[in-house]
């Protein structure tokens, strides 16, 4: 023990740590440590940082910070780290240790002051040392920055990188939340990595260890709250049983420095409360709301708030009684400013039943239509969380107006790191990148400067006496209970790069990929320059084959926006139209069509109103043009969309080779993962590829001029083959099966195609084609001249989400045979044995739908399978897919 310190006993981690028995035990490699898998680096770099560890403080935040670090420190270095708390009050400052604290506790004992006071979160980590003498000392403005500060500083020694005499790091905004929209039945909405690991049955479940443990990633990365429950949220949520459940969830969270947060559903007066009415400006519900409010602080005293969706998509609001945003938002916010907690209010309101024969009918515009004339009425505690775009997380799409139409309003930025839209975590897309992109757009309101990220924390338009407004960050993440939290190994480099982007939007996305990378997957110099490439170029390969030019994802809109159903935007209520006719394709959203740009500060507007400004990667959300129209490139519009979805595609399949070169360098359970998820993604990638460019093909009549739509010379349709047992069958929509048709078999002793081949000796990749639907297990065998090459079983879970029971581009997937010999002459058969259990067929109803608004809806499903076919490609051998 250093002379001159009072100290209280050792604490070795303690009893404290035990609590946090899941976090800090020894984990298998399979995704569960996330970037906190401590792995060992070279010690010598880090020789002169103390083995003891002094904290300051008291507080259940702070002796997580300690424990944290001990652990990280030892696993990392190789030895052991002691935490010991100070005495009270605390002597001088040990010479040789780790010091933990806040500003205010520090400074009394410091040569120089550290710079106290309130404010925005914020942390300094200062290190010094010379013979005889080594101080490294984490202060911060509260117990949860200490807590940062811990993290950052095993961050740096986890990707190996010095530790800097003194930094200080502030965070960019208040609201650092993610939202989880998870449904008390257990199910998630749009979750694709398993169901919630907070409810199940009504109720939140027992064991709360992997809450904590995900309360412990978010606060590793700067993130301060966590909404719980779905939008769409369940109607007897507030319930005074339910409320001393999701108690225990905060006192989960309430280590890692993690506010709780809830979404409520506006009839809660009505439906939890017994009332007549939700009408915000009655009395009774005034008072309702701020009782309840009161009962909520009583059990969980550091909530932080509500989060609000109503009078959107079957939601009821405010205006069922006439009444506006601002009447519901203020009601909540009056009652929630005594305990200090904020609403939520999305911005996200628009009329889900347009007529879409009316050219100037736009979704577009709900979002400034709706709020913009409120400007300056919310509460101070009231914040408009605002999508990143008008429309609904599609691969890009401009940013929304709402952003520069509150200059008197609370704003914050709404993202999505569960890929709706994106592919569903079954394709790497790192979203960051289309972040930045957003953050980086710059407004140009009062014709100065006002990027994105300067106006959702609070600098663009400050309070009237210049200190920045409230705002932030939220992002949709659904995490689940797959050990590794969202599925595919990649997905988690969005939910870290989230949580750095909102701490400091203007983070490199190249320091932020690579930090991740290397406490990830370890910091070998090719493992890391292969994933961060990867990654860093992965936005923009997913939105080259699925729908580029700003034409929308065009995915199944009406299903479960996975696989492509490029139609499925077009006539109806929705509004997430393109306008994709003969002639021409996009929506006119100039001044003399619909008049959305011009919801756009002045320059802006000037820009997307005219062709000749408008990005080409925004063209055709703001214009309707001929397809033979050029590009600021030169290329014809039609051509474009042609090479794009080609050179997309192959970079997809690329992404498997490139992998493959990482063998051996990854421990091999997640190899084996990313492995199977990227050959999905390579051959998904040509269900993409076909589909837009068929569909394209068959609209406007006309040609690729480089001769590759339509036409596969490789490719064998499982309709021309011959049959035994299979029946041809119709795909709907066309434009996801190779011709529009494949084969079904019926037969439970199974059915099998062949056919005669033409091709030169030689060593050929045969892929083959196929649909996988949930539960039913098909099963296949390819053999060459009557003898096996390859046996599978179509296992796979498609579409991620639910159930989908057709043959389409969410179902359709692929299995690829490497190195097989062939000459000409030789027989090809592919055998097919369906999934008939009778059990699949479901006689009784299943649950309703995640987020369902009925909950007595039921759903009777088939869940059989009839070994679906749609055609074999053969191609040269290699790690690639066969292309074409």
């Amino acid at each position: 023990m250093t002379k001159g310190v009072g100290m209280q006993h050792l604490v070795r981690i303690g009893a404290f740590a035990l609590a946090l028995a899941v976090p800090l035990t020894s984990y298998s490699e399979d995704g569960s440590a996330a970037w906190l898998r401590y792995a060992k680096v070279p010690p010598a770099p880090y020789r002169n940082i103390p083995s003891q560890i002094f904290l300051l403080g008291n507080s259940s935040t702070e002796r997580a910070a300690g424990a944290e670090l001990a652990h990280g420190l030892s696993a990392m270095l190789g030895h052991s780290f002691d935490v010991q708390a100070a005495a009270s009050p605390p002597g001088p400052l040990p010479t040789n240790a780790i010091v933990f604290g806040s500003y205010a506790a520090l400074n009394p004992l410091m040569p120089s002051a550290l710079p106290a006071g309130p404010g925005p979160d914020r942390y300094t980590i200062s290190f010094s040392h010379k013979p005889g003498y080594s101080r490294l000392v984490i202060a911060g403005n509260t117990p949860q920055t200490e807590l940062y500060g811990a993290f950052h500083l095993l961050e740096e020694i986890g990707a190996i990188q010095q530790i800097p005499r003194e930094e200080t790091q502030t965070a960019s905004a208040a609201i650092r939340w993610t939202d989880e929209w998870d449904n008390l039945d257990g199910t998630i909405e749009r979750g694709y990595a398993g169901p919630s690991f907070f409810f199940k049955d009504g109720h939140v479940l027992k064991d709360l260890q992997r809450a904590s443990a995900y309360a412990r990633l978010l606060s590793s990365i700067g993130i301060n709250g966590c909404n719980v429950n779905n939008v769409n949220a369940d109607l007897d949520l507030l319930t005074s049983e339910h409320l001393k459940e999701y108690a225990r969830l905060a006192d989960a969270f309430r280590p890692w420095g993690v506010k709780l947060a809830l979404s409520v559903d506006l009839t809660s007066p009505q439906t939890v409360g017994g009332l007549t009415t939700f009408d915000p400006l009655d009395p009774t519900v005034i008072a309702w709301w701020k009782l309840k409010v009161d009962e909520v602080y009583r059990l969980i005293p550091d909530f932080g708030g509500f989060t609000v969706k109503a009078d959107s998509e079957g939601r009821l609001g405010p205006a069922k009684y006439g009444r506006s945003p601002v009447d519901a938002a203020n009601v909540l916010a009056h009652a929630l400013a005594p305990h200090h907690g904020v609403v939520l209010y999305r911005g996200f309101v628009y009329n889900n039943h347009l007529d879409w024969r009316d050219p100037k009918a736009d979704r577009a515009r709900a979002g400034v239509d709706n709020f913009a004339r409120f400007d300056g009425q919310f509460d101070s505690n009231v914040i408009i969380q605002i999508k990143e775009g008008p429309i609904d997380f599609q691969a890009r799409e401009p940013v929304s107006p709402l952003f520069s139409s509150l200059r008197h309003s609370n704003v914050a930025i709404e993202v999505q790191a569960s890929q709706e839209y994106t592919g569903q975590q079954r394709h790497m897309v790192w979203l960051p990148s289309m972040w930045r992109w957003v953050l980086n757009t710059d407004l140009h309101a009062e014709d100065r400067h006002t990027p994105v990220k300067e106006i959702v924390t609070g600098r663009s338009f400050p309070n009237p006496d210049g200190s920045p407004r409230l705002g932030g960050f939220i992002a949709v993440t659904n995490a689940g209970t797959d050990a590794n939290w969202l599925h595919h190994p990649m997905a988690m480099a969005n939910l870290f790069g989230f949580g750095k982007l909102a701490w400091n939007p203007d983070e490199p996305l190249t320091d932020i990929i690579d930090i991740w990378t290397r406490l990830t997957w370890g910091n070998d110099p090719q493992v890391d320059q292969t994933i961060d490439s990867l990654q860093l170029h992965s936005w923009e390969v997913y939105e080259g084959y699925t729908g580029p030019n700003g034409m929308g994802t065009l995915t199944n809109i009406l299903g479960y926006h996975f696989g492509p159903d490029i139609e499925s935007a077009e006539r109806n209520g929705w509004g997430q139209w393109f306008r994709g006719e003969h002639n021409g394709i996009g929506i006119d959203r100039t001044t003399a069509g619909t008049g959305f740009a011009d919801q756009y500060p002045p320059a802006l507007a000037a820009q997307y109103n005219s062709l000749s400004t408008c990005p080409d990667d925004l063209l055709l959300f703001f214009h309707h043009v001929p397809y033979d129209y050029k590009l600021h490139n030169g290329r014809a519009l039609i051509q474009s969309i042609y090479d794009t979805h080609y050179r997309s595609a192959h970079k997809a399949a690329e992404y498997v080779t490139r992998w493959t070169a990482l063998q051996g360098l990854i421990d091999p359970e997640r190899y084996e993962e990313v492995l199977r998820l990227f050959t999905y993604q390579a051959g998904h990638a040509v269900v993409w590829r076909d589909a837009i460019d068929d569909w394209f093909y068959r609209i406007a009549q006309i040609p690729d001029d480089q001769n590759r739509v339509g036409n596969h010379p490789n490719r064998i349709e499982a309709e021309s083959m011959k049959s035994v047992g299979y029946e041809a069958d119709e795909v709907s929509p066309w434009e996801t099966a190779s011709g529009g048709k494949a084969v079904v078999c019926r037969l439970a002793a199974g059915c099998s195609l062949s056919t005669v081949l033409s091709q030169p000796t030689g060593s050929y990749d045969i892929a083959i084609q196929y649909f996988d639907s949930w539960k039913g297990t098909s099963k296949f065998e390819l053999l060459v001249n009557g003898k096996s090459v390859a046996q599978w079983s179509a296992n796979d879970t498609l579409p991620p989400a639910q159930f989908d029971p057709k043959l389409d581009g969410q179902t359709s997937t692929r299995f690829t045979v490497h190195d097989v010999l062939l000459n000409p002459g030789d027989m090809l058969m592919l055998k097919g044995t369906p999934d008939l259990r009778p059990e699949l067929n479901t006689s009784h109803n299943e649950a309703a739908a995640p987020g369902a608004l009925d909950p007595q809806a039921r759903e009777r499903r088939d869940y059989r399978e009839y070994a679906p076919v749609d055609y074999i490609q053969l191609g040269p051998s290699g790690t690639l897919t066969p292309q074409n």
